[in-house]
C-alpha cells in the first residue's frame, strides 16, 4: 500500500487544531516517515529486546497505534516468536486504514484493532505495552494516572516502550535541537511554510515532556529499571521493566 503524500499544510495555513481525522489518517503513513526521525530504528530496537524477553504466543499491545506502523512492523520482524498484537485507538479513520493495511500484508489472523479510549478502557493482559508518539497527546495532568495503569496492568518481567518528542531544559540547545529537526524535515521535502503551519497546528495538541520528566513518570508509576535505548536530539525512545 503506497502513502498518500502529505500535502496538509502546503498552503502554509492552519485552519484548525491537528486531530487525527479522515484528512490526516488519508497522509498519515507518509507524514509519519517524513516527520519521525529513524522510526524503524526505534522499532528494531523494541523487537531485539522483545525477543529477548517474550514468550512464544506473548501478547503485544500498542497503545495509540494510529494506522497500525509499529504492530506491522514487529510482525515482519517477529514471526517466529507467533505473538499476537493489539492495537488500541480511539480514531476510527486510523483504525480503518490499520486493518485495510493489515488485510493487505496477510496478518489479519496476529493483528487485532480496538477502537478505545486508552486513558480510561480496561488495559488487556499483554507481556508489552507500547506508546510510541502517544503519550505527548495526552494532557500533561492524566499522564500519571496513565502510566500507573499500564505498571499494574503489566505482569512481572513486562516491557513498556515509550518513544516521545522531548524538550531539553538547556535552552539554547533545545533551540539548536529544535533547527536540526526541522532542517531534517525540509531534507523530507516538507517546505519552511509547512514547517511554521504543522507547528501551529500541533502547539496546543502536542505537548511533550523532558527525558528527566518522562522516566519520573515512570519511576512514580513503579518501574525500577529504566533505560533509554535511542536518543536523537529532541526524539528518545525509553525501555522500562516491570519487576
Amino acid at each position: 500500500m503506497t502513502a498518500a503524500e502529505d500535502s496538509l499544510y502546503t498552503a502554509g495555513t492552519v485552519a484548525e487544531d491537528f486531530t487525527f481525522n479522515d484528512r490526516v489518517a488519508d497522509v498519515f503513513d507518509d507524514m509519519l516517515n517524513r516527520s519521525i526521525p529513524y522510526y524503524r530504528t526505534v522499532v528494531d530496537g523494541m523487537a531485539q529486546l522483545l525477543a529477548s524477553h517474550l514468550t512464544t504466543g506473548a501478547t503485544v499491545c500498542d497503545l495509540g497505534c494510529s494506522t497500525g506502523t509499529t504492530l506491522l512492523e514487529l510482525a515482519r520482524r517477529l514471526p517466529e516468536l507467533h505473538l499476537r498484537y493489539v492495537g488500541m485507538d480511539n480514531a476510527p479513520a486510523m483504525l480503518a486504514k490499520a486493518r485495510r493495511k493489515s488485510a493487505m500484508f496477510n496478518k489479519s489472523e496476529v493483528l487485532h484493532f480496538v477502537e478505545a479510549d486508552i486513558t480510561s478502557c480496561p488495559l488487556p493482559p499483554a507481556s508489552a505495552l507500547i506508546c510510541n508518539y502517544t503519550l505527548q497527546f495526552l494532557r500533561p495532568l492524566t499522564r500519571q494516572p496513565f502510566v500507573r495503569r499500564i505498571h499494574e496492568a503489566l505482569p512481572a518481567g513486562g516491557l513498556f516502550f515509550l518513544s516521545e518528542k522531548t524538550i531539553s531544559s538547556a535552552g539554547r540547545l533545545n533551540r539548536d535541537f529544535i533547527d536540526i529537526y526541522h532542517a531534517f524535515k525540509k531534507q523530507q521535502g516538507y517546505s519552511e511554510l509547512e514547517i511554521a503551519a504543522k507547528r501551529e497546528a500541533l502547539e496546543n495538541v502536542l505537548i511533550p515532556f523532558s527525558l528527566e520528566e518522562n522516566v519520573a513518570l515512570l519511576r512514580e508509576a513503579g518501574f525500577t529499571e529504566i533505560e533509554p535505548f535511542f536518543k536523537w536530539f529532541n526524539f528518545t525512545a525509553i525501555v522500562a521493566l516491570k519487576r
